[in-house]
């Protein structure tokens, strides 16, 4: 990720997110201090000058034991990567955006393999990250969010972002409610985690 790709970064964005609160998505400025922060963490896919994929990260302090509540909002510093630990030992995962032109086609795979790279390089533990449960709205009138996890933990239920993402190597750990605003996922997501030694 290059600070000129700040603009089309925002516009990708609001395309994936449609239903991300405004004080969820990043914005230009902010993608601007992410590369200055940590600019191995940060990632783009183009098509020639067209920015159609990104990922973006910080390091963190991650204890699989203590699934310690916090927010979106909170984890990303407001959108600023201020909570970015330059000696974390996991790469923690803000998120992956695939254009829907482009969807279907290895590209989010590619990102996460590129985030891989990143946790070799540096000595990680590995990625981690809060996946939206976003096949919760669908069956929301049936079940509750704990009943929903439950079934996609087991394997009863797939969802179109934990389950995709358990089918690249992450293993799910835990369920952190209240975590962002978007009733598509009932406002939670699941805790994820995939080890550094793992092939993508």
């Amino acid at each position: 990720m290059q600070q000129e790709h700040a603009e089309q970064l925002e516009a990708l964005q609001r395309i994936v997110f449609p239903n991300l609160a405004e004080e969820e998505l990043l914005h230009a400025d902010q993608y601007k201090k992410h590369v200055e922060l940590f600019p191995e963490g940060q990632f783009v896919a183009l098509d020639g000058d067209k920015v159609i994929a990104a990922t973006s990260s910080i390091r963190y302090h991650f204890n699989l034991n203590d699934n310690e509540h916090h927010t979106f909002f909170e984890i990303m510093g407001g959108g600023w990567f201020t909570t970015h630990e330059p000696n974390g030992e996991w790469l923690y995962g803000m998120d992956v955006s695939v254009h829907p032109d482009y969807r279907s086609k290895g590209i989010a795979r590619a990102l996460y393999r590129a985030r891989q790279y990143t946790c070799k390089q540096l000595g990680l533990k590995g990625q981690m990250t809060v996946g939206m449960l976003n096949g919760y709205a669908a069956v929301s009138d049936q079940m509750n969010i704990d009943e929903y996890y439950k079934k996609v933990k087991n394997h009863e239920l797939f969802d179109p972002t934990v389950s995709v993402q358990e089918k690249v190597g992450f293993e799910i750990v835990g369920l952190m409610k209240d975590y962002l605003n978007d009733p598509t996922c009932g406002n939670a997501g699941a805790v994820i985690v995939l080890d550094a030694g793992k092939a993508i």
